[in-house]
């Protein structure tokens, strides 16, 4: 899918894949052009949780979604999330008309506020008993050319790549991320312990501590939103190489997907690429 905005030709383009051990698929991932109205371009969501009204905007909706595994539901959890930041996009897009701070502002609290009203949904769903929640992880952009805003919860990641280098947006939210940060634990220890990938942050978790941020874009750059079903069996030098290849988003996910699935498959695995060039003319 190529579109342009503003001084940028946007190539994106997501895959989903279940991987080689799962019984099923508990991700998703959603990719919409914000235009007169938001259309979704492609989706692993089913029709009924995609019909929803917007405001008038312009952009890129992008977004990846896990349900946690051996959790109930966790592909509710991961579908709901998405359809109600697809649902709340139009309010949180009110700030796109302006690119002032206030307005940045505005537009980062309402996505984090959009996140804890998930979770107080699935609360009040599942009356209040959070060990009974399907709780999943998020990370999601809103592409306002060429600024890109993201919120994130769990371990799925958000990279670019830019100048021939690879940055990480995010961070996970894991109980090994944390014992490092925090100097209990070495970075080794943390790839040992078992108990390393248990995630300090989800959506229906116990704890919810959604992380929010901004980076600017250049045409050239490319963004890759993924779960970790991808991040487990490749490593950032292989995404590195596979972002720099001249491919197109389609090719690119089509890849790391394949590189997923022979480096063992698994977990569910799901990619978002973004390839930018400048605009045509």
């Amino acid at each position: 899918m190529i579109d342009t905005v503003a001084a940028a030709a946007v190539d994106a383009f997501g895959l989903t894949d279940r991987g080689l051990v799962r019984d099923g698929n508990e991700d998703h991932f959603l990719i919409a052009s914000v235009r007169k109205a938001i259309e979704v371009r492609q989706t692993s969501l089913p029709p009924d949780a995609t019909a929803h009204e917007f405001q008038a905007i312009g952009g890129y909706m992008l977004a990846v979604a896990d349900g946690v595994g051996g959790g109930p539901e966790g592909d509710v959890a991961s579908e709901r999330a998405l359809s109600a930041m697809l649902s709340y996009v139009g309010k949180a897009a009110t700030c796109f008309q302006s690119l002032d701070t206030h307005a940045e502002h505005a537009l980062l609290e309402t996505l984090e506020a959009v996140v804890h009203e998930v979770h107080a949904g699935l609360l009040r769903e599942y009356g209040g008993v959070t060990s009974k929640l399907p709780a999943t992880t998020l990370t999601l952009v809103l592409l306002v050319w060429p600024r890109a805003y993201y919120v994130q919860v769990g371990d799925s990641r958000a990279y670019v790549r830019r100048g021939g280098r690879l940055q990480r947006l995010t961070r996970d939210q894991t109980l090994g991320e944390f014992m490092v940060s925090v100097g209990a634990w070495t970075d080794e220890k943390a790839r040992m312990a078992s108990t390393a990938e248990t995630l300090s942050s989800a959506i229906g978790g116990s704890e919810l501590e959604p992380v929010v941020g901004l980076i600017d874009l250049a045409p050239g750059d490319s963004l890759l939103l993924c779960t970790d079903g991808l991040t487990k069996h490749v490593s950032d030098d292989a995404i590195a190489a596979a972002l720099a290849q001249a491919d197109s988003a389609e090719a690119t996910s089509r890849k790391l997907i394949s590189d997923a699935l022979a480096g063992g498959g698994t977990d569910n695995v799901t990619v978002v690429v973004v390839r930018t060039t400048p605009a045509a003319g």
